[in-house]
C-alpha cells in the first residue's frame, strides 16, 4: 500500500467526456489515490479538484513520457502501484481497400504497443504492491465481431484480448492479475466528436459514405451505456478482485452469446444489415 495508506491506480486516456475520465472519478469516489493521465493534462479539467487525484501528462507512444510517469508515481507512492488501467486508444473508420497504412500503424502504436510499453514500465511498481496488483485493459466487443469499416481498430482490440490471456498466465506466478474489460457501446463525448471519415475519390464505397459517417460518430441510433454507470461497474469488478474477462456496456452480453452461438451466415446477415454495403453492391452492378 502507498505511503499514504491508500490503494493506488493509474489510468491512461482520461480526457473529459471519455471512459478514462469516468473511471478516474469512480475510483476516486471509492477512496483510492488516482493518477489520471492524458497526453495533454489540460484536457482533464475537473479531476484536479479532487484531493486524491493527481494529473500527469502521458503519451503512451513515447518512452520518455512513460518513464517520467513511472518516476512521478514512484515518488508519490513509495514505489508501488495497485492497479494499472490501460484505456488510451484511437479509432480509425475506413474500408480496408481505402485504409492508410501509416494511420493503421499509428493506431496499433497506441492500442497495442502502447499497452505493452505501459505494462513493461510499470511492472516493477505492480510487483512491489504487497497488497495485490491488477492490470486492467479496456477491450471491446468488436474483438468478437467483424463490423465493416473499422477492421484495423477491431484487429487491435482482438490482439489485446489474445495478449491479455497470455499475459494473465505469465503474470500469475508473480501475483499480478490481468482483467480484460470487453466493452460494449458507451456514451462518450469523444465518440460524438470524432471527425467524419473522408473516402478517397477512387473509393468503391461512396454509396456507403453516410452510413460510415453515422457509425464513426456514434450517431447510428444504437443504445449506449452512460459512462458513469459503466465506470461504476468496472470499478466494482476491479476492486472485487475480478480476473480474466468481464463484459460491460450496452450490447456486450448479447454479443458475448450471439458471437459464439450463431452460425457465421447468420452473423454475416446481422452485421451487413444497415451497413450500406448493399448500396455499394448495387452501384457496382450498375458499373458492370
Amino acid at each position: 500500500m502507498s505511503s499514504k495508506g491508500k490503494k493506488t491506480v493509474l489510468i491512461t486516456g482520461c480526457s473529459v467526456g471519455g471512459i478514462g475520465y469516468a473511471l478516474a472519478e469512480s475510483f476516486a469516489q471509492q477512496g483510492l489515490k488516482v493518477f489520471a493521465t492524458a497526453r495533454n493534462a489540460s484536457k482533464m479539467s475537473g479531476l484536479d479538484k479532487k484531493s486524491n487525484v493527481t494529473l500527469l501528462p502521458l503519451d503512451v507512444t513515447s518512452e520518455a513520457s512513460v518513464v517520467s510517469a513511472v518516476e512521478a508515481v514512484r515518488a508519490e507512492t513509495g514505489g508501488s502501484l495497485n492497479y494499472l488501467v490501460n484505456n488510451s486508444g484511437r479509432q480509425y473508420w475506413m474500408p480496408l481497400l481505402d485504409s492508410d497504412l501509416d494511420e493503421g500503424r499509428a493506431l496499433f502504436e497506441v492500442n497495442f504497443w502502447g499497452v505493452l510499453r505501459m505494462i513493461q514500465a510499470f511492472s516493477p511498481l505492480l510487483m512491489a504492491a504487497t497488497d495485490g496488483a491488477t492490470i486492467v485493459n479496456i477491450g471491446s466487443i468488436v474483438a468478437s465481431l467483424y463490423s465493416p469499416y473499422c477492421s484495423i481498430y477491431n484487429a487491435s482490440k482482438g490482439a489485446i484480448h489474445i495478449f491479455d490471456e497470455t499475459l494473465r498466465l505469465e503474470l500469475a506466478p508473480v501475483g499480478i492479475k490481468v482483467l480484460t474489460v470487453v466493452t460494449g457501446a458507451v456514451d462518450t463525448e469523444i465518440c460524438r466528436n470524432s471527425p467524419e471519415p473522408v473516402l478517397p475519390p477512387t473509393s468503391k464505397y461512396h454509396a456507403a459514405q453516410e452510413r460510415l459517417k453515422l457509425l464513426a460518430t456514434s450517431e447510428d441510433g444504437h443504445k449506449a451505456t452512460n459512462a458513469a454507470e459503466y465506470a461504476h461497474a468496472v470499478v466494482s469488478d476491479v476492486l472485487g478482485g475480478a480476473t480474466g474477462k468481464v463484459w460491460r456496456g450496452a450490447h456486450s452480453t448479447t454479443t458475448r452469446y450471439l458471437s459464439t452461438l450463431l452460425p457465421t451466415s447468420t452473423m454475416d446477415g446481422l452485421l451487413l444489415n444497415g451497413s450500406g454495403l448493399e448500396k455499394v453492391a448495387s452501384e457496382a452492378k450498375k458499373v458492370s
